[in-house]
């Protein structure tokens, strides 16, 4: 009730866990607090916070125009309400290497147990459209190391994610990838991100050759086709995310209700489709605040009381 029962230092000491196990770990796009709540009540690992959801749900592009304080704020309600580990995008670190610093040390506090830190230029564009810029490898690196220096907590996760690969095409763009997180690897990110890899191969590639766990981004109308958690996990990579699904999923159902309204003229045709009220209070956990609230307003403060 009212938030997760687990500390964020339990949730980031159980995630490095996971990620030791061999197995792959799904972390779905959570696009409010309840929809993190749906993640872990349907069985998954962890939650995941996009920067491209959270720019769409302030109806803003993902092209770095949030805030530090509006993607911790938002990552905290989020982590706050889940026992699984909350891995935030943090785009480009919201300012240069001192920036990202204070960058890891906020969202330390907002409760989250990683975050991962990108090698664009800004401003910043969705890792699987064209014309991206990286920096050079240079900033790419002391932006990871000014993360790890900011860090208070051992086990919050640091992740690197770069976009190098869709910089060049063919071969070359994949072999400056694995040579770029290698780099970034050495310079202690604790996982690393490779985005807008083309198909299994490509993932194996990086994965056999770092040392630590590799991200798969199954984002849809992206690069890759969407591959199974099975062929992602035979191929090397550690987690995967999914992180606009769920916000595409709802704003499609929620802009077919508003036709259905206008046709009409009653949302008659579409109740079916919703979340029931009932199925809600059991995800908030409606019964548990009336049994609290009735056992406070039950007590009486003469009870038991000793002069």
């Amino acid at each position: 009730m009212l938030f997760s029962r687990e500390t964020p230092a339990a949730k980031r000491r159980a995630f490095r866990e996971a990620l030791t196990s061999g197995e792959i770990l799904r972390f779905p796009g959570a696009f409010n607090p309840l929809s993190a709540r749906l993640i872990e009540d349907k069985g998954f690992d962890g939650v995941y916070v996009s920067g491209a959801v959270l720019s769409a749900d302030l109806g803003l592009p993902d092209i770095g125009l949030t805030t530090l304080s509006e993607v911790s704020g938002r990552a905290g309600q989020i982590a706050r309400v889940t026992d699984l580990p909350t891995l935030v995008d943090a785009d480009t670190g919201f300012g240069e290497p001192m920036n990202v610093a204070r960058t890891v040390q906020t969202m330390e506090d907002a409760g989250v147990a990683g975050m991962h830190l990108e090698d664009q230029v800004n401003p910043k564009r969705c890792g699987h459209l064209d014309g991206k810029e990286v920096v050079e490898l240079g900033e790419a690196v002391r932006r990871v190391r000014a993360a790890v220096d900011g860090r208070r907590d051992p086990d919050f996760l640091i992740m690197a994610r770069t976009d190098v690969r869709g910089t060049e095409p063919g071969e070359r763009g994949l072999r400056l990838a694995i040579d770029r997180a290698k780099a970034l690897a050495d310079a202690g990110a604790d996982a690393i991100f490779p985005e807008a890899m083309r198909d299994l191969s490509e993932f194996e590639a990086v994965a056999s050759a770092l040392d630590v766990p590799v991200l798969a981004n199954m984002t849809e109308f992206g690069k890759s086709e969407l591959f199974t958690v099975q062929q992602l996990g035979d191929a090397g990579a550690r987690i995967v995310i999914y992180p606009v699904t769920l916000l595409r999923m709802a704003m499609g159902a929620a802009e077919r209700a508003l036709d259905t309204l206008t046709v009409d003229g009653t949302q008659d045709a579409v109740v079916g489709d919703m979340q029931t009220r009932a199925r809600l209070y059991e995800l908030v956990d409606y019964a548990g605040y009336n049994h609290f609230d009735s056992a406070v307003f039950t007590y009486e403060p003469g009870q038991n009381h000793q002069h």
